[in-house]
């Protein structure tokens, strides 16, 4: 009797799972591939996206030849045929602050303290500024031969971490040999000493060029290009002196100054650049502050050389100034001596590319013969002032010059210049509304929907391709990967993987509720994470609260959902990623928008889903993604930001806001220009007119809630005064924090995805 039971026992047992199992969802979805990825998927796909970024790098050189149509028949014509891509490393230096007419170079002393700080062997040493643009003035020393009148006007340009006294002998810092600026006035020059903004830490971890990078960056400004704009003031200032030759001669940074000046501005005779020539595809790993947007789509080292011919220019392979950043607030870097091949072959491809343009070579390149690597060797020098004028001769170094202040510190300079630069990028930030609405969105149509959305399609494409970034590669077929991974009475979750471009792939989870009909279709919404997140994140983690499981408890109430996995993820790692796509004008979203983009393809495949009525609703860095991803990708229905609606632009330059990213280590968050262009309110109006929604706590430390508001009343204002839509829009306010509050926004997804909320009868 005992085993007659077991056996009728077991066989119940085996009946019942076999029902189970015939009820069960399939493993992989209907025309899928089985998912056979393992380990951590996204770590991989934040790999898969920094092979393609740097492969992306390899190519773009390549593809420059494209933006040049250079007339080698002759200078004056070979100058007129560059002259747009002058006029675009201009820009994207943002090199745009008009100069203030050349009075001349001001001594700078008081009752206490001579403007004369120094003299030397048949030379004097000046304190000096000069105006330059706004009310920015230039400030550094100005060497003038004291027995004779000067053969040569010249810029000497010091790295950042070096002063005027330190490249003139006046104070230590700079060995003897290696004082090019004394050595030029030696040779009977008159030589102008800039200050140049140091990388001494100014607070949390950030360094003063950094510091002032960020601000600059979100205003269509960098820091070289500010202090580009100084020293093409003082180039003004020589015109105005006399009509000696005019020269600048750089290391390091100073060498980097000295090439863009040059390729800027043609009344520069002749440039020496030392420690600083070479493949600039390793941008990404140096200083943040030497980040240019978009500066390889059409200039490397090579092209900014043949900018500078017929005009001389003279390369010296030299030991750059090596420095290694990590850890703080601010971005890693490294600071290396290039391979002597890498600077070799960079040079060729220079004089390649201007291959007749003259009988003579116009660009030189240094290499010592004995190894030695110390920057401002002598034959430079030589053929340096060679190049300005064959009367020049390289004069015999003598002793440093005696410096004639007491207990001088350089300190009070250096804040006056930091200052002038924060106040110049926080008139620009105050200003910034202004120039979007007078110079930028003044072309806008809202006499009615139909006017707006066709005059539109051009701000939209102008946000793609020169803020956000468009890669021209060919999307994949998704060649889409599933397995199933949880299922429940209520829902079924499949892990998803697309192919979007070449070795670049979306993932994300799929979770579809389990009383579809066989013909039915159902609205998606697209959940999407903030920073370090995944798509678990938001399914329900439990140390993820503030998420609320809002993809799951969507699906419970019948949506479709699918939660992305985004690329902002692992710290430096994705934020490195933004470092090797800027300067190819890209960036994270250039990479993430065409992931949502077949994502949003892919779903519409789907036999249960509704392809018009697709929404996206993001959190924090999700509600980040939710005001660019929906702007251009018009196959989103709407859009919701949570945890993350503001004054954007203010946020990311503002010196003054508690709330800036300015003091933080989001290093990679700025975006170039976007001051002039598009804040939140612009965004949204790529949006409009399809329903855009603000979920705001009125303790998210995102914002404040007044910066929020002001900018959500300009959305307001689009949608109920002008284009007459009042009930595409809202905003909700919640007593809380950073979080998904799903109370109102759940309501504006039932009401504009057209699905009954679970207390309504489904129509």
């Amino acid at each position: 009797m005992p085993r007659q039971l077991l056996l009728t026992f077991l066989f119940f047992i085996s009946h019942f799972q076999s029902a189970a199992n015939a009820q069960q969802a399939p493993v992989t979805l209907t025309g899928t591939k089985p998912l056979m990825m393992e380990g951590d998927i996204p770590s991989q796909l934040v790999d898969v996206a920094d092979r393609f970024l740097l492969g992306e790098l390899e190519k773009a050189a390549k593809a420059r030849p494209t933006f040049w149509k250079r007339n080698l028949t002759s200078p004056l014509a070979y100058n007129q045929s560059i002259a747009t891509n002058r006029a675009r490393l201009a820009f994207i230096l943002g090199v745009r602050d008009t100069r203030i007419p050349a009075t001349g170079l001001h001594m700078e002393e008081s009752t206490s303290q001579s403007a004369l700080v120094g003299k030397g062997n048949n030379y004097h040493i000046y304190a000096i500024s000069w105006p330059a643009f706004a009310d920015v003035r230039g400030e550094g020393l100005m060497l003038v031969p004291s027995n004779r009148q000067p053969i040569a006007n010249i810029i000497a340009l010091p790295h950042a971490d070096n002063t005027p006294e330190e490249l003139c002998g006046l104070t230590l810092g700079i060995p003897a040999q290696l004082q090019y600026a004394r050595r030029l006035a030696e040779s009977g020059c008159r030589v102008v000493v800039p200050l140049i903004i140091n990388r001494q830490e100014k607070r949390a971890g950030i360094n003063n060029r950094e510091w002032l990078y960020r601000s600059a960056f979100e205003m269509g400004r960098t820091l070289t290009g500010l202090e580009i704009g100084k020293i093409l003031a003082v180039v003004d200032c020589f015109e105005k002196i006399d009509k000696a030759p005019i020269g600048v001669f750089g290391w390091g940074d100073g060498g980097m100054l000295a090439l863009y000046a040059a390729a800027l501005d043609t009344r520069i005779t002749a440039t020496g650049v030392s420690g600083h020539f070479e493949n600039r595809n390793v941008i990404w790993q140096q200083p943040l502050d030497r980040n240019v947007f978009g500066l390889l789509e059409q200039f490397g080292d090579a092209e900014l050389a043949t900018m500078i011919a017929p005009r001389k220019l003279i390369v010296e392979f030299a030991k750059s100034p090596e420095a290694t950043k990590r850890g703080g607030n601010g971005g890693p870097y490294d600071i290396i001596t290039p391979k002597q091949e890498t600077v070799e072959t960079e040079y060729q491809r220079a004089l390649s590319l201007i291959n007749g343009l003259t009988a003579e070579p116009t660009l030189s390149l240094q290499i010592p013969v004995d190894g030695d690597l110390r920057h401002g060797r002598d034959p430079t020098l030589r053929q340096f002032l060679g190049d300005l004028s064959s009367k020049i001769v390289l004069g015999p170094s003598t002793q440093s010059p005696e410096h004639l202040r007491d207990n001088f510190d350089p300190a009070p300079r250096h804040v006056r210049q930091m200052h002038e630069i924060e106040r110049h990028t926080q008139a620009l930030l105050r200003e910034s509304h202004w120039a979007r609405q007078e110079s930028f969105w003044n072309k806008i149509d809202t006499k009615s929907v139909t006017n707006y959305e066709a005059s539109a399609v051009s701000f939209r494409n102008y946000f793609y391709d020169e803020i956000i970034g468009r890669f021209p590669n060919t999307v994949l077929p998704p060649a889409a990967q599933t397995r199933r991974v949880d299922e429940n009475p209520k829902w079924t979750r499949y892990e998803v993987v697309l192919d979007v471009f070449d070795g670049v792939f979306a993932y994300g989870l799929l979770t579809i509720p389990k009383n579809i009909g066989k013909t039915e279709q159902r609205p998606v919404v697209v959940c999407q994470h903030g920073l370090e997140g995944t798509p678990q994140d938001v399914i329900g983690e439990p140390s993820k609260q503030y998420y609320k499981a809002f993809a799951t408890e969507l699906a419970e109430r019948g949506f479709i959902t699918f939660a992305p996995q985004n690329l902002y993820k692992f710290k430096d790692r994705f934020r490195t990623l933004q470092r090797k796509a800027n300067p190819l004008k890209k960036t994270l979203f250039s990479i993430i928008t065409p992931q949502h983009q077949q994502i949003v393809d892919w779903l519409q495949t789907l036999p249960n889903v509704d392809p018009k009525r697709i929404g996206f609703y993001g959190l924090s860095y999700g509600g980040k993604t939710a005001m660019r991803v929906p702007a251009l990708v018009t196959d989103y229905a709407l859009s919701i930001c949570s945890a993350d609606f503001n004054e954007w632009v203010d946020k990311n330059a503002s010196t003054r806001n508690p709330r800036s990213y300015i003091n933080t280590g989001e290093y990679e968050i700025f975006e170039y220009d976007l001051g002039h262009t598009f804040n939140y309110a612009e965004m949204a109006a790529l949006i409009c007119p399809r329903p855009f929604m603000v979920e705001r706590g009125h303790t998210d430390g995102v914002a404040d809630d007044w910066t929020v508001a002001w900018e959500y009343s300009r959305v307001r204002f689009l949608y109920a005064h002008r284009l007459k839509i009042p009930d595409k829009t809202e905003i909700e306010w919640f007593d809380g924090p950073h979080t998904i509050n799903g109370k109102a926004t759940y309501d504006f997804l039932h009401r504009h995805l057209l699905w009954p909320k679970p207390s309504e009868p489904k129509k």
